[in-house]
């Protein structure tokens, strides 16, 4: 069994490792026939792709068969914790009796990973040393939550852990913000602007200045971001659909997640923070 103790704060453990999950996300998680996907599916429902040997039979076609919102999808790594950690290895096939109480602890996990990563990007970007202490402090309680049983987790109040996780990263966001280089008249430092759950969907900001900007969940979808400067800005819960990234610089970005990134648009110019991926389905240069 992996042993996640030793390298739960590694940005690998956030990574999806399909090869060590037991085709979880395509059998607990539930789908309505969209521009996502072409049928429905009910939750605990293995899709019909899924095959025995827990991978998924239309992988290299998922965008022609349909299924673009399973290209988009990340588990964060929830998957094989679930798999490997919590229920020790033994699948769902394995052990039938184990399978409903696998499937609900998937979206548990999922979301207790999201509060990790937030709280490890958060401690990376070297705040102050009370708000440092407190973030270690609660990174270390959800890492001991991930580790354990079935039943503990589904009995996890998920909304007070976000509530007390969150004033923690409110603070955070406001001491990033403050490092966009933007000076008031009297030379003070100030935050860029603030767009928190503003509704900015195909609205054009193509090349601007946008440092230290606050998008604290904003409607993003098909905005136009292309070669802008996100530098230092926060992204924690906006919605990044289709949102065009084309050579813009998001270094130092904050709570940014692998999945707002796989459902938006860049290319090979599109500067990230580090423990982010460019999605495969992003553009070369030469093809814009």
């Amino acid at each position: 069994m992996h042993s996640y103790v030793e390298d739960a704060y590694n940005s690998n453990a956030f990574h999806a490792d399909c090869s060590n999950c037991f085709g979880l996300c395509c059998i607990a998680l539930a789908f309505e026939a969209s521009s996502d996907f072409p049928v429905d599916k009910g939750a605990g429902i293995p899709c019909k792709n899924l095959k025995n040997d827990f991978s998924c039979g239309i992988h290299k076609n998922l965008n022609l068969s349909g299924y673009t919102g399973c290209t988009v999808f990340d588990c964060l790594g929830a998957g094989q914790k679930v798999s490997q950690q919590t229920f020790g290895g033994i699948s769902w096939k394995e052990q039938p009796q184990s399978a409903l109480k696998m499937f609900q602890v998937l979206p548990v996990m999922q979301q207790l990973h999201e509060m990790l990563l937030y709280l490890t990007q958060a401690i990376q970007r070297g705040v102050d040393a009370q708000l440092a202490h407190a973030l270690r402090k609660s990174r270390m309680a959800i890492e001991t939550l991930t580790l354990a049983s079935a039943d503990v987790l589904l009995s996890v109040n998920l909304p007070e852990h976000r509530r007390q996780i969150n004033e923690l990263l409110v603070q955070v966001s406001d001491q990033v913000r403050l490092e966009s280089g933007r000076f008031n008249k009297n030379q003070d430092r100030k935050k860029g602007p603030n767009f928190q759950g503003q509704d900015l969907i195909g609205k054009k900001f193509r090349g601007r200045d946008m440092k230290g900007s606050l998008f604290r969940g904003a409607y993003l979808i098909e905005t136009d971001f292309k070669n802008a400067d996100l530098r230092n800005s926060d992204f924690i819960g906006a919605d990044l659909r289709n949102t065009d990234l084309t050579g813009a610089d998001l270094r130092g970005s904050i709570f940014l997640t692998q999945m707002q990134l796989n459902s938006a648009q860049g290319d090979c110019r599109t500067k990230l923070p580090g423990v982010l991926a460019k999605p495969a389905h992003w553009r070369a240069v030469g093809l814009l």
